[in-house]
């Protein structure tokens, strides 16, 4: 399956009405929505029209770099429902929690708005499938945030390696993250800060009482918000095997972890392994502080492929390839056939240009996160999982099919 542009389609986008400024609007502004913003802003046919956020801290101050970057002001809004009725708007980039990345995104699509939007994709399957459809349904342009796919040509070189047949069959693959072993703490509740509109960061999760740890970058050890590291990194890291061996979703998933290394009252585990059965592989993940065993010397992440004939193990930056345990240096490569990146950004800048499907769109970004999410499932279940993947429903357990999606808060709804 291809994964989008071609060569002839990356030149063919950077052409296209190359000097026409995009009119982007942000909608999340904290500390990665802010690199989002300034990342947009370096690129000469970009204006920043508008931003949004539940937190007049982080509006005032993505209000004020967004003036001194591209020198005029900005509109700002708390309530990305307004700054979608901006016709001039363009595109928009959704860099908010987690549990808030559906519904900007589907009224985004409705908006006529192209949509550049955080990892990982969603919170829950439904919420995934149902910005699929939108996307779908309004032809919009997408890109998911997994930046590392065209960020350095390491992965692209991982791809070509594994497609060519020279590592041989391959039925084993290992990913890893290393996790944290220091805890956050144990504040106790209190009122949410002035400048925090607690109840609409909130959204669509249920009603809790304000913690420090809940909010802002730590949402994401708490089960309404997000899936713990696991699921933060799973695109970045899974992203190389999905591309390289072109999977889908999984037969069966089981996962098996806890909390061993790290005291404080967040909810998602610091250590987790999972394995994913598909037609003649494995794939299999671990979440832990020394990460997978073997393999220290390349850092915090990885992936492994196992392969008949020689072994690869990848990270972000480089990869190595072993026959029979040892070394090899001078591996034969093959042709390069996957074209350079553009960057992460100007490949969705060119494409909302082109109308040209960017390599990380919604229905690349769905399949790739839907794994990840189902992982979850099978570890907040302790049950090994089976999954129909044409009817998207966890077979003969009621208790796991729950967790598939999730009610709503009111007034919000998912379509």
């Amino acid at each position: 399956m291809a994964l989008g542009l071609t060569a002839a389609n990356y030149r063919a986008a950077a052409a296209g009405g190359a000097n026409e400024k995009i009119i982007v609007g942000c909608i999340g502004v904290g500390g990665q929505g802010m690199d989002r913003l300034r990342g947009f802003l370096r690129h000469e046919d970009v204006s920043i029209a508008a931003v949004c956020d539940v937190d007049s801290s982080h509006l005032d101050k993505a209000l004020t770099e967004a003036e001194k970057r591209q020198g005029t002001k900005a509109k700002g809004f708390h309530d990305f429902r307004e700054l979608l009725e901006m016709n001039e708007i363009d595109a928009v980039t959704v860099v908010t929690p987690d549990h808030w990345h559906a519904l900007p995104f589907i009224a985004a699509c409705e908006a006529g708005k192209d949509v550049f939007v955080e990892k990982p994709l969603c919170h829950n399957i439904r919420e995934g499938r149902a910005m699929v459809q939108a996307a779908e349904t309004y032809r919009r342009i997408t890109q998911l945030g997994t930046h590392i796919h065209n960020e350095t040509p390491n992965y692209r070189r991982v791809v070509e390696l594994v497609q060519s047949g020279s590592l041989g069959t391959i039925n084993r693959v290992h990913c890893w993250k290393t996790s944290n072993t220091r805890g956050l703490g144990h504040p106790a509740d209190c009122d949410p800060p002035k400048e925090l509109d607690y109840n609409f960061w909130l959204g669509p999760a249920p009603i809790r009482p304000y913690n420090p740890n809940r909010s802002h970058f730590h949402f994401r050890y708490f089960w309404d918000y997000s899936g713990g590291m696991f699921i933060d990194f799973w695109c970045h890291i899974t992203d190389v095997v999905f591309w390289a061996l072109d999977l889908g979703a999984p037969k069966s998933v089981s996962a098996v972890g806890g909390r061993f290394f790290v005291d404080d009252n967040t909810e998602t585990p610091d250590a987790m392994d999972l394995l994913y059965e598909y037609p003649d592989l494995i794939l299999a993940w671990t979440v832990h502080p020394d990460g997978a065993p073997g393999y220290k010397h390349m850092g915090s992440i990885g992936a492994v492929f196992e392969g008949a004939k020689a072994t690869l193990v990848a990270n972000y930056s480089k990869h190595e390839i072993y026959v029979n345990g040892k070394k090899e240096e001078e591996f034969s490569r093959p042709e390069k056939t996957i074209p350079d990146s553009p960057g992460h950004i100007r490949e969705f800048l060119d494409s909302v240009k082109s109308r040209v499907k960017t390599t990380c769109n919604i229905e690349y970004a769905y399949r790739l996160t839907k794994p990840g999410l189902l992982g979850n499932i099978a570890y907040r279940t302790g049950e090994r999982i089976y999954w129909d993947d044409q009817k998207e429903r966890i077979l003969d357990n009621s208790k796991a099919n729950r967790l598939v999606s999730r009610k709503y808060r009111r007034p919000w709804r998912l379509a």
